[in-house]
Protein backbone atom coordinates (compact mmCIF):
# COMPACT_ATOMS: atom_id res chain seq x y z
CA UNK A 1 0.00 0.00 0.00
CA UNK A 2 1.03 3.56 -1.29
CA UNK A 3 0.01 6.11 1.57
CA UNK A 4 0.87 10.12 0.95
CA UNK A 5 0.15 12.87 3.39
CA UNK A 6 0.10 16.76 2.49
CA UNK A 7 -0.45 19.52 4.21
CA UNK A 8 -3.76 21.99 2.98
CA UNK A 9 -1.42 24.64 1.88
CA UNK A 10 0.65 22.73 -0.64
CA UNK A 11 0.35 22.67 -4.26
CA UNK A 12 0.56 19.54 -5.06
CA UNK A 13 0.99 18.74 -9.00
CA UNK A 14 2.92 20.19 -11.93
CA UNK A 15 0.39 20.29 -14.81
CA UNK A 16 1.14 17.38 -17.35
CA UNK A 17 2.84 18.02 -20.64
CA UNK A 18 0.91 19.23 -23.47
CA UNK A 19 2.93 16.76 -25.57
CA UNK A 20 1.39 13.55 -23.51
CA UNK A 21 -1.13 11.52 -25.28
CA UNK A 22 -1.24 8.23 -22.89
CA UNK A 23 -3.58 7.89 -19.91
CA UNK A 24 -3.24 9.58 -16.73
CA UNK A 25 -4.69 7.70 -13.77
CA UNK A 26 -5.67 9.78 -10.75
CA UNK A 27 -5.05 9.09 -7.25
CA UNK A 28 -7.70 10.78 -5.08
CA UNK A 29 -7.54 12.22 -2.03
CA UNK A 30 -9.60 9.48 0.48
CA UNK A 31 -9.73 11.25 4.13
CA UNK A 32 -8.66 14.15 5.87
CA UNK A 33 -6.24 13.74 8.42
CA UNK A 34 -4.76 16.07 11.25
CA UNK A 35 -5.08 18.98 9.15
CA UNK A 36 -3.68 17.10 5.74
CA UNK A 37 -4.97 14.98 2.98
CA UNK A 38 -4.50 11.73 2.66
CA UNK A 39 -3.80 9.37 -0.31
CA UNK A 40 -4.13 5.81 -0.57
CA UNK A 41 -3.60 3.40 -3.37
CA UNK A 42 -3.91 -0.44 -2.35
CA UNK A 43 -5.42 -2.23 0.48
CA UNK A 44 -3.78 -2.45 3.86
CA UNK A 45 -0.86 -4.64 4.19
CA UNK A 46 1.11 -6.73 7.07
CA UNK A 47 4.64 -5.82 5.22
CA UNK A 48 6.14 -3.24 7.15
CA UNK A 49 5.95 0.05 6.47
CA UNK A 50 8.25 2.63 5.47
CA UNK A 51 7.69 6.51 6.00
CA UNK A 52 9.92 9.24 4.10
CA UNK A 53 9.21 12.90 4.34
CA UNK A 54 9.69 15.24 1.45
CA UNK A 55 10.77 18.69 1.85
CA UNK A 56 13.01 21.33 -0.28
CA UNK A 57 12.38 25.17 -1.43
CA UNK A 58 9.64 26.29 -3.31
CA UNK A 59 10.60 24.64 -7.01
CA UNK A 60 12.97 22.25 -6.18
CA UNK A 61 10.37 19.52 -7.59
CA UNK A 62 9.18 17.69 -4.83
CA UNK A 63 5.63 16.73 -6.63
CA UNK A 64 7.50 15.65 -9.61
CA UNK A 65 9.93 13.49 -7.63
CA UNK A 66 6.95 12.21 -5.42
CA UNK A 67 4.87 11.36 -8.52
CA UNK A 68 8.32 9.51 -10.07
CA UNK A 69 7.95 7.53 -6.73
CA UNK A 70 4.45 5.84 -7.05
CA UNK A 71 5.52 5.36 -11.04
CA UNK A 72 8.53 3.25 -9.95
CA UNK A 73 6.68 1.60 -7.18
CA UNK A 74 3.49 0.25 -9.07
CA UNK A 75 6.23 -0.88 -11.92
CA UNK A 76 5.19 1.57 -14.94
CA UNK A 77 7.40 1.17 -18.08
CA UNK A 78 8.17 3.37 -21.21
CA UNK A 79 6.14 1.78 -23.50
CA UNK A 80 3.45 1.87 -21.13
CA UNK A 81 0.37 4.70 -22.23
CA UNK A 82 -0.58 5.56 -18.98
CA UNK A 83 0.95 7.36 -15.76
CA UNK A 84 -0.21 7.80 -12.13
CA UNK A 85 -0.01 11.33 -10.59
CA UNK A 86 -1.56 12.76 -7.35
CA UNK A 87 -4.10 15.56 -8.13
CA UNK A 88 -5.46 17.87 -5.99
CA UNK A 89 -8.60 16.93 -4.25
CA UNK A 90 -11.38 19.80 -6.19
CA UNK A 91 -9.94 18.24 -9.78
CA UNK A 92 -12.43 16.88 -11.97
CA UNK A 93 -10.39 14.24 -13.61
CA UNK A 94 -11.99 10.70 -13.69
CA UNK A 95 -10.24 7.21 -14.22
CA UNK A 96 -12.15 5.68 -16.67
CA UNK A 97 -10.65 2.21 -16.36
CA UNK A 98 -8.29 0.59 -13.50
CA UNK A 99 -5.01 -0.52 -13.90
CA UNK A 100 -3.64 -3.61 -12.44
CA UNK A 101 0.38 -3.23 -11.45
CA UNK A 102 2.97 -5.04 -9.73
CA UNK A 103 4.59 -3.42 -7.03
CA UNK A 104 8.03 -2.95 -7.48
CA UNK A 105 9.09 -2.57 -3.23
CA UNK A 106 8.71 -5.64 -0.55
CA UNK A 107 7.46 -2.91 1.46
CA UNK A 108 4.93 -0.36 2.01
CA UNK A 109 5.28 3.71 1.93
CA UNK A 110 4.03 6.65 3.65
CA UNK A 111 5.14 9.65 1.95
CA UNK A 112 4.83 12.79 3.65
CA UNK A 113 5.07 16.01 1.25
CA UNK A 114 5.72 18.91 2.65
CA UNK A 115 4.57 22.78 1.17
CA UNK A 116 8.00 24.91 0.12
CA UNK A 117 10.40 26.40 2.56
CA UNK A 118 11.15 30.09 1.52
CA UNK A 119 8.33 31.40 -0.73
CA UNK A 120 7.74 34.87 -1.52
CA UNK A 121 5.29 35.07 1.18
CA UNK A 122 8.44 35.20 3.51
CA UNK A 123 8.90 33.75 6.88
CA UNK A 124 5.36 34.11 8.65
CA UNK A 125 4.57 31.62 5.61
CA UNK A 126 7.38 29.12 6.92
CA UNK A 127 5.66 29.37 10.37
CA UNK A 128 2.57 28.28 9.38
CA UNK A 129 4.12 25.65 7.53
CA UNK A 130 6.29 24.27 11.18
CA UNK A 131 3.11 24.73 12.45
CA UNK A 132 1.25 21.99 9.98
CA UNK A 133 3.81 19.97 10.39
CA UNK A 134 3.92 20.05 14.46
CA UNK A 135 0.30 19.07 14.22
CA UNK A 136 1.40 16.38 12.02
CA UNK A 137 3.55 14.49 14.60
CA UNK A 138 1.23 15.28 17.69
CA UNK A 139 -1.70 14.41 16.57
CA UNK A 140 -3.27 10.75 17.77
CA UNK A 141 -3.86 9.96 14.64
CA UNK A 142 -0.62 11.52 12.83
CA UNK A 143 2.94 10.19 11.96
CA UNK A 144 4.80 8.95 14.91
CA UNK A 145 8.13 7.77 13.09
CA UNK A 146 9.99 8.32 10.14
CA UNK A 147 12.49 6.37 8.21
CA UNK A 148 13.93 8.91 6.57
CA UNK A 149 14.21 12.91 5.78
CA UNK A 150 14.21 13.75 2.37
CA UNK A 151 15.73 16.94 1.29
CA UNK A 152 14.80 18.03 -2.42
CA UNK A 153 17.50 20.08 -4.15
CA UNK A 154 18.56 21.28 -7.75
CA UNK A 155 22.15 19.30 -8.38
CA UNK A 156 22.57 22.82 -10.94
CA UNK A 157 23.18 24.75 -7.89
CA UNK A 158 26.94 25.31 -7.25
CA UNK A 159 26.95 26.90 -3.83
CA UNK A 160 23.86 27.82 -1.48
CA UNK A 161 22.62 31.58 -1.53
CA UNK A 162 21.26 33.12 1.66
CA UNK A 163 18.07 32.19 1.45
CA UNK A 164 18.92 28.51 0.44
CA UNK A 165 20.86 28.22 3.16
CA UNK A 166 18.43 30.00 5.12
CA UNK A 167 15.45 27.09 3.66
CA UNK A 168 17.93 23.82 4.77
CA UNK A 169 18.87 25.11 8.09
CA UNK A 170 14.59 26.06 8.65
CA UNK A 171 14.33 22.32 7.75
CA UNK A 172 17.06 20.79 9.82
CA UNK A 173 16.17 22.90 12.51
CA UNK A 174 12.68 21.51 13.04
CA UNK A 175 14.37 17.99 13.84
CA UNK A 176 15.49 16.39 16.82
CA UNK A 177 19.65 14.99 16.76
CA UNK A 178 18.56 11.78 16.90
CA UNK A 179 17.46 12.17 13.08
CA UNK A 180 20.84 13.61 11.81
CA UNK A 181 21.62 9.97 10.71
CA UNK A 182 18.64 9.66 8.28
CA UNK A 183 18.20 12.79 6.44
CA UNK A 184 18.86 12.12 2.80
CA UNK A 185 19.32 14.46 0.01
CA UNK A 186 17.82 13.91 -3.20
CA UNK A 187 19.06 16.22 -6.12
CA UNK A 188 17.07 16.82 -9.37
CA UNK A 189 19.68 16.64 -11.99
CA UNK A 190 19.56 16.93 -15.83
CA UNK A 191 22.77 15.20 -16.41
CA UNK A 192 24.20 12.02 -15.83
CA UNK A 193 26.59 13.89 -13.31
CA UNK A 194 27.13 11.46 -10.39
CA UNK A 195 26.82 12.19 -6.81
CA UNK A 196 29.50 11.51 -4.02
CA UNK A 197 30.51 8.56 -3.28
CA UNK A 198 29.41 7.02 -0.18
CA UNK A 199 30.75 4.13 1.89
CA UNK A 200 27.45 2.02 3.42
CA UNK A 201 24.39 3.38 3.05
CA UNK A 202 23.99 6.34 0.63
CA UNK A 203 23.81 10.05 1.30
CA UNK A 204 22.54 10.93 -1.55
CA UNK A 205 20.55 10.52 -4.74
CA UNK A 206 20.46 11.90 -8.02
CA UNK A 207 17.22 11.76 -9.98
CA UNK A 208 16.06 12.44 -13.69
CA UNK A 209 11.78 12.92 -13.78
CA UNK A 210 12.13 15.51 -16.81
CA UNK A 211 10.52 12.83 -19.13
CA UNK A 212 8.41 11.23 -16.81
CA UNK A 213 5.14 12.11 -18.38
CA UNK A 214 6.95 12.64 -22.04
CA UNK A 215 4.53 10.59 -25.12
CA UNK A 216 6.37 7.32 -25.87
CA UNK A 217 4.59 7.21 -28.94
CA UNK A 218 6.67 5.79 -32.21
CA UNK A 219 6.97 8.48 -35.04
CA UNK A 220 8.40 8.22 -38.97
CA UNK A 221 10.12 11.09 -38.26
CA UNK A 222 14.05 10.60 -37.82
CA UNK A 223 14.54 13.43 -35.53
CA UNK A 224 11.81 12.78 -33.44
CA UNK A 225 12.93 8.65 -33.05
CA UNK A 226 16.44 10.39 -32.04
CA UNK A 227 14.46 12.33 -29.20
CA UNK A 228 12.42 9.76 -28.37
CA UNK A 229 15.84 7.45 -27.88
CA UNK A 230 17.35 10.58 -25.56
CA UNK A 231 14.10 10.69 -23.41
CA UNK A 232 13.95 6.50 -22.93
CA UNK A 233 17.68 6.74 -21.84
CA UNK A 234 16.75 9.71 -19.34
CA UNK A 235 13.44 7.30 -18.09
CA UNK A 236 16.12 4.04 -17.66
CA UNK A 237 18.28 6.66 -15.52
CA UNK A 238 15.28 8.03 -13.26
CA UNK A 239 14.42 4.16 -13.37
CA UNK A 240 18.25 2.84 -11.50
CA UNK A 241 18.22 5.90 -9.28
CA UNK A 242 14.38 5.49 -7.99
CA UNK A 243 15.45 1.32 -7.48
CA UNK A 244 18.28 2.66 -5.61
CA UNK A 245 16.79 4.70 -3.38
CA UNK A 246 14.35 2.55 -2.31
CA UNK A 247 16.53 -0.59 -1.80
CA UNK A 248 18.62 1.85 0.49
CA UNK A 249 15.55 2.92 2.51
CA UNK A 250 15.12 -0.37 3.09
CA UNK A 251 18.55 -0.51 5.49
CA UNK A 252 17.98 2.41 7.06
CA UNK A 253 16.59 2.47 11.09
CA UNK A 254 13.10 3.33 11.56
CA UNK A 255 13.39 7.02 14.17
CA UNK A 256 11.01 7.72 16.75
CA UNK A 257 9.53 11.09 16.11
CA UNK A 258 9.61 11.64 20.07
CA UNK A 259 12.32 13.95 20.49
CA UNK A 260 11.62 15.84 17.29
CA UNK A 261 7.99 16.60 18.92
CA UNK A 262 9.97 17.92 21.88
CA UNK A 263 11.83 19.95 19.64
CA UNK A 264 8.72 21.54 18.17
CA UNK A 265 6.83 21.76 21.25
CA UNK A 266 9.96 23.84 23.01
CA UNK A 267 10.37 25.78 19.85
CA UNK A 268 6.46 26.69 20.17
CA UNK A 269 6.27 27.86 23.46
CA UNK A 270 10.13 29.67 22.96
CA UNK A 271 8.03 31.66 20.19
CA UNK A 272 4.50 32.97 22.85
CA UNK A 273 7.46 33.50 25.43
CA UNK A 274 9.25 36.03 23.58
CA UNK A 275 6.19 37.60 21.79
CA UNK A 276 4.50 38.09 25.68
CA UNK A 277 7.71 39.02 26.59
CA UNK A 278 8.18 42.22 24.24
CA UNK A 279 4.73 42.86 25.56
CA UNK A 280 5.76 43.07 29.07
CA UNK A 281 8.95 45.16 28.42
CA UNK A 282 6.81 47.69 26.69
CA UNK A 283 4.25 47.76 29.36
CA UNK A 284 7.23 47.99 31.91
CA UNK A 285 8.66 50.57 29.69
CA UNK A 286 5.34 52.65 29.63
CA UNK A 287 5.26 52.66 33.39
CA UNK A 288 8.67 53.65 33.65
CA UNK A 289 7.76 56.77 31.52
CA UNK A 290 4.42 57.18 33.62
CA UNK A 291 6.61 57.40 36.92
CA UNK A 292 8.82 60.03 35.63
CA UNK A 293 5.87 61.55 34.31
CA UNK A 294 3.52 62.03 37.62
CA UNK A 295 6.90 62.42 39.48
CA UNK A 296 7.94 65.44 37.67
CA UNK A 297 4.26 66.75 37.72
CA UNK A 298 3.96 66.01 41.08
CA UNK A 299 7.05 68.17 42.01
CA UNK A 300 6.71 71.21 39.33
CA UNK A 301 3.14 71.67 40.69
CA UNK A 302 3.76 71.17 44.38
CA UNK A 303 1.85 74.28 45.25
CA UNK A 304 -1.15 74.17 42.75
CA UNK A 305 -2.06 70.53 43.90
CA UNK A 306 -1.80 71.12 47.44
CA UNK A 307 -4.06 74.03 47.10
CA UNK A 308 -6.57 72.13 45.29
CA UNK A 309 -6.78 68.50 45.25
CA UNK A 310 -8.70 68.58 41.44
CA UNK A 311 -5.55 69.90 40.04
CA UNK A 312 -5.54 68.43 36.63
CA UNK A 313 -3.13 66.87 33.93
CA UNK A 314 -1.60 64.92 31.76
CA UNK A 315 -0.34 61.24 31.66
CA UNK A 316 0.51 58.79 29.11
CA UNK A 317 -0.64 54.90 30.63
CA UNK A 318 -0.55 51.57 28.75
CA UNK A 319 -4.18 50.22 28.56
CA UNK A 320 -5.42 47.01 27.83
CA UNK A 321 -7.56 47.45 24.68
CA UNK A 322 -10.42 44.54 22.92
CA UNK A 323 -9.28 44.40 19.50
CA UNK A 324 -11.00 42.30 17.02
CA UNK A 325 -9.40 39.50 16.16
CA UNK A 326 -8.81 38.21 12.16
CA UNK A 327 -11.25 35.37 10.37
CA UNK A 328 -10.39 32.05 10.51
CA UNK A 329 -7.29 32.36 13.20
CA UNK A 330 -8.09 31.17 16.47
CA UNK A 331 -6.52 32.40 19.90
CA UNK A 332 -6.51 31.89 23.33
CA UNK A 333 -7.77 34.78 26.11
CA UNK A 334 -7.28 33.88 29.89
CA UNK A 335 -10.62 35.39 31.50
CA UNK A 336 -8.92 35.96 34.84
CA UNK A 337 -6.43 38.30 33.72
CA UNK A 338 -7.63 39.72 30.62
CA UNK A 339 -4.83 38.86 28.82
CA UNK A 340 -4.23 37.51 25.31
CA UNK A 341 -1.88 34.53 25.93
CA UNK A 342 -1.47 33.07 22.18
CA UNK A 343 -2.05 35.14 19.14
CA UNK A 344 -2.20 32.71 16.69
CA UNK A 345 -3.57 28.77 18.04
CA UNK A 346 -4.26 26.07 15.83
CA UNK A 347 -6.95 25.18 18.66
CA UNK A 348 -10.43 26.09 17.94
CA UNK A 349 -12.50 24.21 20.66
CA UNK A 350 -11.98 25.60 24.30
CA UNK A 351 -12.09 21.87 25.50
CA UNK A 352 -8.81 21.28 23.50
CA UNK A 353 -6.69 24.40 24.82
CA UNK A 354 -4.93 22.53 27.42
CA UNK A 355 -2.63 21.58 24.25
CA UNK A 356 -2.59 24.88 23.32
CA UNK A 357 1.34 26.30 23.42
CA UNK A 358 0.96 28.81 26.01
CA UNK A 359 0.33 25.62 28.25
CA UNK A 360 2.95 23.39 29.97
CA UNK A 361 1.57 20.79 32.22
CA UNK A 362 -1.70 22.21 32.31
CA UNK A 363 -1.24 25.94 33.17
CA UNK A 364 -0.33 29.18 30.90
CA UNK A 365 3.11 30.07 31.06
CA UNK A 366 2.17 33.45 29.69
CA UNK A 367 -0.32 35.57 31.50
CA UNK A 368 0.36 37.23 34.53
CA UNK A 369 -1.59 34.68 36.93
CA UNK A 370 0.06 31.56 35.41
CA UNK A 371 -3.67 30.76 35.23
CA UNK A 372 -5.07 26.83 35.07
CA UNK A 373 -5.89 25.93 30.81
CA UNK A 374 -9.77 26.03 31.52
CA UNK A 375 -9.95 29.42 32.18
CA UNK A 376 -8.51 30.03 28.71
CA UNK A 377 -10.70 30.68 25.71
CA UNK A 378 -11.18 31.33 22.14
CA UNK A 379 -12.96 34.95 21.77
CA UNK A 380 -13.70 36.76 18.25
CA UNK A 381 -11.30 39.76 20.08
CA UNK A 382 -7.53 40.21 21.61
CA UNK A 383 -6.17 41.98 24.24
CA UNK A 384 -3.70 44.70 23.46
CA UNK A 385 -1.88 47.24 25.31
CA UNK A 386 -2.05 50.45 23.71
CA UNK A 387 -0.61 53.67 24.57
CA UNK A 388 -3.23 56.44 26.01
CA UNK A 389 -3.03 60.18 27.56
CA UNK A 390 -5.16 61.04 29.81
CA UNK A 391 -5.68 63.64 32.45
CA UNK A 392 -5.59 63.00 36.42
CA UNK A 393 -5.99 64.46 39.59
CA UNK A 394 -4.27 63.93 42.98
CA UNK A 395 -7.66 62.72 44.15
CA UNK A 396 -8.01 59.91 41.33
CA UNK A 397 -4.91 58.83 42.16
CA UNK A 398 -5.35 58.40 45.56
CA UNK A 399 -8.79 56.68 44.86
CA UNK A 400 -6.40 54.40 42.41
CA UNK A 401 -4.68 53.46 45.29
CA UNK A 402 -6.48 53.52 47.73
CA UNK A 403 -4.83 56.05 49.92
CA UNK A 404 -6.84 57.91 52.40
CA UNK A 405 -8.15 61.57 51.68
CA UNK A 406 -5.93 64.08 54.25
CA UNK A 407 -3.55 61.55 54.79
CA UNK A 408 0.05 62.87 55.32
CA UNK A 409 3.22 62.61 52.39
CA UNK A 410 0.55 61.61 50.12
CA UNK A 411 2.52 62.12 47.12
CA UNK A 412 5.29 60.06 48.70
CA UNK A 413 2.84 57.23 49.17
CA UNK A 414 1.50 57.79 45.42
CA UNK A 415 4.86 57.53 44.41
CA UNK A 416 5.50 54.15 46.19
CA UNK A 417 2.74 52.42 44.76
CA UNK A 418 3.82 53.01 41.29
CA UNK A 419 7.05 51.89 41.93
CA UNK A 420 5.55 48.56 43.53
CA UNK A 421 3.43 48.54 39.56
CA UNK A 422 7.19 49.03 38.08
CA UNK A 423 8.46 46.30 39.90
CA UNK A 424 6.20 43.47 39.87
CA UNK A 425 6.04 44.23 35.71
CA UNK A 426 9.72 43.64 36.28
CA UNK A 427 9.55 40.23 38.64
CA UNK A 428 6.80 39.31 35.64
CA UNK A 429 9.69 39.20 32.99
CA UNK A 430 12.21 37.73 34.98
CA UNK A 431 10.05 35.03 34.84
CA UNK A 432 9.40 34.90 31.59
CA UNK A 433 12.77 35.28 31.48
CA UNK A 434 13.38 32.24 32.89
CA UNK A 435 11.01 29.95 31.38
CA UNK A 436 12.33 31.48 28.04
CA UNK A 437 16.14 30.31 28.70
CA UNK A 438 15.09 27.21 30.28
CA UNK A 439 13.99 26.47 26.50
CA UNK A 440 16.82 27.98 24.74
CA UNK A 441 18.60 25.35 26.79
CA UNK A 442 17.06 22.49 26.36
CA UNK A 443 16.63 23.04 22.53
CA UNK A 444 20.55 23.71 22.41
CA UNK A 445 20.89 19.74 24.28
CA UNK A 446 17.99 18.27 21.81
CA UNK A 447 17.69 20.24 18.96
CA UNK A 448 19.09 19.11 15.44
CA UNK A 449 20.51 22.49 14.56
CA UNK A 450 19.24 26.05 15.69
CA UNK A 451 16.69 28.01 14.43
CA UNK A 452 17.78 29.92 11.70
CA UNK A 453 15.82 33.43 12.73
CA UNK A 454 17.91 33.05 16.53
CA UNK A 455 20.44 34.52 15.01
CA UNK A 456 20.70 38.69 14.28
CA UNK A 457 23.84 38.37 11.78
CA UNK A 458 21.83 35.45 9.99
CA UNK A 459 18.30 37.46 9.50
CA UNK A 460 20.77 40.68 8.46
CA UNK A 461 22.20 38.36 5.59
CA UNK A 462 18.47 37.58 4.59
CA UNK A 463 17.45 41.24 4.55
CA UNK A 464 20.14 42.29 2.55
CA UNK A 465 19.58 39.71 0.19
CA UNK A 466 15.52 40.42 -0.31
CA UNK A 467 17.13 44.11 -0.88
CA UNK A 468 19.54 43.16 -3.65
CA UNK A 469 16.91 40.56 -5.07
CA UNK A 470 14.15 42.96 -4.92
CA UNK A 471 11.30 40.12 -5.88
CA UNK A 472 7.65 40.84 -5.55
CA UNK A 473 6.16 41.98 -1.88
CA UNK A 474 9.97 42.15 -0.58
CA UNK A 475 9.12 44.98 1.00
CA UNK A 476 6.51 43.50 3.16
CA UNK A 477 8.86 40.24 3.93
CA UNK A 478 11.64 42.99 5.06
CA UNK A 479 9.29 43.87 7.80
CA UNK A 480 8.34 40.67 9.02
CA UNK A 481 12.26 39.93 8.89
CA UNK A 482 12.92 42.97 10.89
CA UNK A 483 10.53 41.74 13.52
CA UNK A 484 12.10 38.94 13.49
CA UNK A 485 15.34 40.23 14.18
CA UNK A 486 14.44 42.10 17.27
CA UNK A 487 13.28 38.71 18.63
CA UNK A 488 16.15 37.49 17.61
CA UNK A 489 17.92 40.19 19.79
CA UNK A 490 16.11 39.69 22.96
CA UNK A 491 16.47 35.71 22.71
CA UNK A 492 20.08 36.26 22.14
CA UNK A 493 20.48 38.09 25.81
CA UNK A 494 18.00 35.67 27.31
CA UNK A 495 20.53 33.18 26.27
CA UNK A 496 23.56 34.85 27.10
CA UNK A 497 22.24 35.43 30.97
CA UNK A 498 22.78 39.00 30.24
CA UNK A 499 19.48 40.66 32.02
CA UNK A 500 18.65 37.90 34.60
CA UNK A 501 18.15 39.26 38.26
CA UNK A 502 18.94 37.04 41.39
CA UNK A 503 16.43 34.69 42.96
CA UNK A 504 14.82 36.19 45.76
CA UNK A 505 15.84 39.84 45.02
CA UNK A 506 12.52 41.73 45.25
CA UNK A 507 12.21 40.31 48.34
CA UNK A 508 15.25 41.77 49.89
CA UNK A 509 14.90 44.86 48.63
CA UNK A 510 12.57 47.70 50.25
CA UNK A 511 14.11 50.26 47.68
CA UNK A 512 12.83 49.74 44.04
CA UNK A 513 14.90 47.89 41.92
CA UNK A 514 18.00 49.02 40.25
CA UNK A 515 16.77 50.50 36.63
CA UNK A 516 20.26 49.69 35.44
CA UNK A 517 18.90 46.44 35.26
CA UNK A 518 15.70 47.01 33.52
CA UNK A 519 17.84 49.47 30.62
CA UNK A 520 19.26 46.15 30.08
CA UNK A 521 16.15 44.54 29.58
CA UNK A 522 14.71 47.39 27.93
CA UNK A 523 18.00 47.68 25.29
CA UNK A 524 16.30 45.98 22.32
CA UNK A 525 13.12 48.05 22.62
CA UNK A 526 14.81 52.00 23.19
CA UNK A 527 16.26 52.45 19.61
CA UNK A 528 13.10 52.23 18.01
Amino acid sequence: MITANYLPIVLLLAEVSPSWTGRVLSVFPEINISGCRRFRFGNDSPKTNRTIMVMGATGAGKSTLIDGMINSILGVQWKDDYRFKLVKEDQKETQAMSQTSEVTIDYSLTIIDTPGFGDTRGIDRDKEITEQIRNLFTSKTGVFELDAVCFVVQSALARLTPSQKYVFDSVLSIFGKDIAENIRVLAITASGVPCPEEKGVPLHFKFNNSVLFACSTSSTNEEDDEDEGFDEMFWAMGCKSMKKFFSALNQIQTKSLTLTKEVLSERKQLEILLESLQKQVRVGLSKMDEIKQTSVILQTHEAEISMNAKFEYEVTIPETNRIEKKENTFITNCQQCSFTCHDNCIFANDEEKIHCGAMRNGYCIVCPGKCIWSVHFNQKYKWEYKLVTKKQTLTDLKAKYEIATGAKNSVELIMMKLENEYEEVQVEVTVMMDESSSSLNRLKEIALKPDPLSTPDYIDMLIEGEKSDAKPGWKTRVESLNGMKEKAEYMAKVGRGEVLLEKGQRKTHKKPLSKTLWQKITAPFTNQ
